[in-house]
């Protein structure tokens, strides 16, 4: 079996990822990992997906028409990370590829990330860091967590990893889910809300939503102005959850206090307006990025795909109901 790797996550050199590639490659007859070790075009992923029976996926992007070119030996994408938007799962399903992903393993990473930001907004630690390397001894008054209500949206793993670290934080706990777990929720006193009580009680709003089409975007102008204007968002999940022309209107105009931003409509992302306020901490998609979780995720992934390889039992298939 041919495996083409398109993830750069796997060409890291660390001891960790070796491991992993040894255990794809003991189990693959031959294996193709990413040549420029960054997200690959769809061009480029033709060039080189010839022959493959899978594909261990990043973020690139596989819709419909791309799908529809696939080479007819290509039984499933394998995504390292649990979002898989960026796949046209119906189409894929419809040509008999299987999709998986990696749910929940990098939870506690992203979660762990989503207070360093909640922190880092308040209290503008990356605008000091920069004003102090530039010889500016400069104080800012910032904010606390301790006693703050702290609005989740979206109550799956990562949320609940996050409501957990926030409670170490004394904080007041909010959550909105469409599929709420109300046992979590009653056994660690979190109040479910509407998503309207959210925007209007919470201190600090943190997303952990999937981009569909009831949430692209579900960051706007509306639901800006609901907040308070000493409010602070974080978004560690999908940059598409936010309408960062809007995002930054609010900033700039004292609508809300601080952002933390580790997601971008766009990726990777070069240049943004809000990249020149002071109020607002970004960082390069680092959320699952530790060494452990990145241990974990390639090994799922792995697992996911020769799972499928060998027609056995993969319970992480994301579009079997397309499958014809």
């Amino acid at each position: 079996m041919k495996v083409l790797v398109t993830s750069p996550a796997f060409n890291q050199q660390s001891a960790n990822m070796s491991k992993c590639r040894a255990l794809l490659e003991k189990e693959a007859e031959e294996v193709v990992y990413n040549p420029y070790g960054r997200t690959l075009s769809k061009e480029e992923v033709s060039e080189i997906w010839e022959g493959a029976d899978a594909i261990i996926a990043g973020v690139e992007v596989y819709d419909a028409e791309f799908l529809a070119r696939a080479p007819k030996t290509l039984k499933v994408i394998s995504r390292y990370g649990t979002g898989y938007e960026a796949i046209d799962v119906k189409a894929a399903g419809e040509q008999g590829i299987l999709i998986t992903n990696t749910p929940g393993v990098n939870a506690p990473a992203v979660a762990d990330l989503t207070l360093g930001l909640m922190i880092g907004a308040a209290r503008r630690m990356p605008a000091m860091d920069r004003k102090m390397r530039e010889g500016e001894w400069k104080r800012h008054v910032g904010v606390g967590l301790s006693g703050k209500t702290l609005g989740i949206l979206g109550l799956g793993a990562i949320g609940k990893e996050v409501a957990l670290r926030a409670k170490g934080f004394s904080m007041n706990l909010l959550a909105y889910d469409p599929y709420i777990d109300k046992k979590f929720a009653i056994e660690n006193n979190i109040q479910v809300c509407s998503l309207d009580e959210i925007f209007k009680q919470s201190d600090f709003i943190t997303l952990h939503l999937p981009v569909t089409k009831d949430t692209e975007r579900i960051i706007n102008a509306e639901n800006l102005a609901k907040m308070k204007p000493d409010a602070f968002l974080v978004n560690a999940a999908r940059g598409k959850l936010v309408d960062e022309q809007a995002l930054y209107q609010a900033l700039v105009n004292g609508k809300l206090a601080g952002a933390g931003l580790d997601v971008f409509e766009q990726e990777p992302l070069a240049k943004s307006p809000l990249f020149e306020l002071d109020n607002v901490a970004v960082l390069p998609h680092l959320g699952g990025h530790t060494q452990q979780a990145e241990e974990l995720m390639a090994k799922l992934t792995i697992e996911n795909t020769i799972a499928v390889l060998n027609n056995k039992h993969c319970a992480n298939i994301v579009n079997q109901q397309y499958l014809k």
